[in-house]
C-alpha cells in the first residue's frame, strides 16, 4: 500500500466514524506515521497522538485480567472479604497498574484502599 494512499485511508476512515478500521491502519504503521502526523486532519492526528501515548505506557488488559477483576469486584460487592483478601493476595502486580482503578467498582476501590492494596 502506498503512504499516501494509507493516509488517505485513515483520513476517509476516521471522518465517516469507522475508528477500529482507522486504528488498526495506524497501529500497523505507527512507526511511518508518527513523522508524518502533519499530513492528517484533525480527527486522525487526535487519534494517531492518542494510540502512540497508549502504545508508549500500558498495555491493554487482557482477557484472564478483565476476569480477575470481575471476580474482585464481585467479592468486594457481596463484602466477601476473605475472597477479597485472597485475589488481591495472588494478584499483586496486576493490582499494581495504573490503569486498573478504571475497572474496579467503588466498594471494591473502597475495600482495597482499606487493605492497601491500591493507591
Amino acid at each position: 500500500m502506498d503512504f499516501r494512499e494509507l493516509i488517505r485511508l485513515i483520513n476517509e476512515a476516521t471522518d465517516k466514524l469507522d475508528l477500529v478500521t482507522a486504528r488498526k491502519y495506524i497501529e500497523d504503521n505507527l512507526e511511518i506515521l508518527l513523522p508524518n502526523k502533519h499530513l492528517f486532519r484533525g480527527n486522525s492526528r487526535a487519534l494517531l497522538d492518542l494510540l502512540a501515548e497508549n502504545e508508549n505506557h500500558v498495555k491493554p488488559l487482557n482477557r484472564i485480567e478483565m476476569n480477575i477483576i470481575q471476580a474482585i469486584n464481585v467479592y468486594a460487592s457481596k463484602f466477601d472479604l476473605r475472597g477479597l483478601r485472597i485475589s488481591a493476595k495472588n494478584n499483586t502486580d496486576l493490582l499494581l497498574r495504573p490503569d486498573v482503578k478504571y475497572y474496579l467498582n467503588e466498594d471494591a476501590k473502597f475495600l482495597l484502599e482499606g487493605m492497601k492494596a491500591i493507591h
